[in-house]
């Protein structure tokens, strides 16, 4: 999955980043925020978790999907659909993109989710169960449902009718998401895609992740030897991708370059991550891309926070890489956001994207301890400044589902003199 062999010729870049998250609304924000090492998670709001005994998570206070949706689509779509299309505008707003261009354009949207719409159903149960045995359930709660009404949404609303997907690959979705849009992209079959993920916070997510019990109490610390625990959130990333060529015809400014990716499925355990599997995407996607471990500079972690997940993630990035991982600077953002779940790789890839264009890496926060069975350079605490021409996004799921994002620097400006 990448851009080398026959028919690839076609090179893919991300001209414009839409984020919705705990750490700010838009990427300005969300970057501000993020390199600051300032923290997203606060006690949850949305329900009562008095019944449980953990009470912190990403959520995602201050979005009113008014301000970016016509009133009489809010109706019709739940949170995720609210918060994937108001990073979609977001998205193509920063790409300088008019929605009257969208109009019968062939651009379609592909998006990741955990959960899809839950919400939904948990206002049902709510609602309607309890009081009657002939239930009915109203049209506009049966169509909200489905994970695909976040992509209809969004491609709906801004009149897209080019392909459209979903993709339901757990914590790796996002990622999922962007790799096929690339894939679309490369071979000519669309001339642009909104892609990413997106994933609300919820009653069924939260109640799930504490029956596995791998939710810390109040923080995140991702590759700490006394992390306790991941923390769900809440968010929506999407990117607004293109071929080089269509950029540069516009006078596009480009963040990074897409170039491929891998995927792996390692069947081994639904919830406990492989070694074997994490590396293997990881080396794929080294492969597809023509990328060489010399050349990777940053390393988006999946950085869960939880015991197993970073232990595992950790040997097998020293796996792929060596003593060269020492060189590489890496980062956790889920110290900051939470799980997004759905959302994390695409938010993740925004991170990506941001790191290359300023330079800067994002810090793994609440970073006390060094763990010697995480062996990596977590930039802990504090951002730094550092050149970035390759980055690596990894993402990890429930059932072995694997990604590996791989994005490069790209001047254009300076191509397009040369050629």
């Amino acid at each position: 999955m990448g851009n080398n062999g026959k028919n690839q010729d076609r090179r893919v870049v991300i001209t414009g980043l839409g984020v919705v998250s705990s750490l700010g609304i838009g990427w300005q924000t969300f970057w501000k925020n993020l390199i600051a090492g300032k923290s997203g998670i606060s006690r949850i709001s949305s329900f009562d978790t008095s019944k449980y005994d953990r009470h912190y998570g990403g959520e995602v206070k201050d979005f009113h999907p008014e301000d970016f949706i016509n009133g009489g689509k809010i109706q019709y779509s739940d949170r995720a659909s609210q918060m994937g299309m108001a990073a979609s505008k977001l998205a193509l707003e920063d790409a300088q993109i008019k929605e009257s261009e969208l109009r019968d354009s062939n651009t379609g949207v592909c998006v990741g989710t955990t959960m899809g719409e839950p919400r939904v159903m948990e206002v049902l149960n709510k609602k309607y169960f309890p009081k009657s045995k002939n239930l009915k359930i109203d049209r506009l709660s049966a169509v909200s449902y489905p994970a695909s009404s976040i992509s209809n949404n969004i491609a709906h609303y801004f009149k897209l009718n080019g392909s459209n997907f979903v993709f339901s690959s757990a914590c790796a979705a996002g990622n999922y998401a962007i790799l096929h849009a690339f894939q679309l992209l490369r071979t000519g079959k669309v001339p642009a895609m909104l892609a990413g993920g997106a994933d609300a916070f919820s009653r069924v997510a939260f109640t799930g992740f504490n029956r596995l019990f791998t939710m810390a109490p109040e923080k995140c610390q991702p590759f700490d030897r006394n992390r306790k625990g991941m923390l769900v959130g809440e968010g929506a990333g999407m990117v607004f991708m293109e071929t080089l060529d269509r950029a540069q015809k516009r006078g596009a400014s480009i963040y990074a370059e897409v170039l491929g990716g891998g995927l792996a499925c390692d069947a081994h355990h639904m919830t406990d991550p492989s070694i074997e599997g994490i590396s293997k995407a990881i080396q794929k996607g080294l492969v597809n891309s023509g990328v060489s471990i010399d050349e990777v500079d940053y390393i988006s972690a999946h950085g869960t926070g939880t015991r197993g997940n970073d232990k595992a993630e950790s040997l097998a990035l020293n796996k792929v890489f060596g003593k060269k991982l020492q060189n590489i600077s890496l980062s956790s953002i889920k110290s900051m956001l939470g799980h997004t779940m759905g959302a994390a790789s695409a938010i993740e890839t925004i991170t990506c994207c941001l790191v290359i264009k300023n330079g800067v890496i994002p810090p793994t926060i609440n970073f006390e301890k060094e763990d010697p069975e995480c062996h990596v350079n977590c930039t802990p605490n504090k951002s730094m400044q550092r050149n970035i021409n390759i980055a690596l996004n990894n993402s990890q799921a429930f059932g072995g589902n694997d990604a590996c994002l791989m994005l490069k620097k790209t001047n254009y400006l300076k191509e397009k003199l040369s050629a």
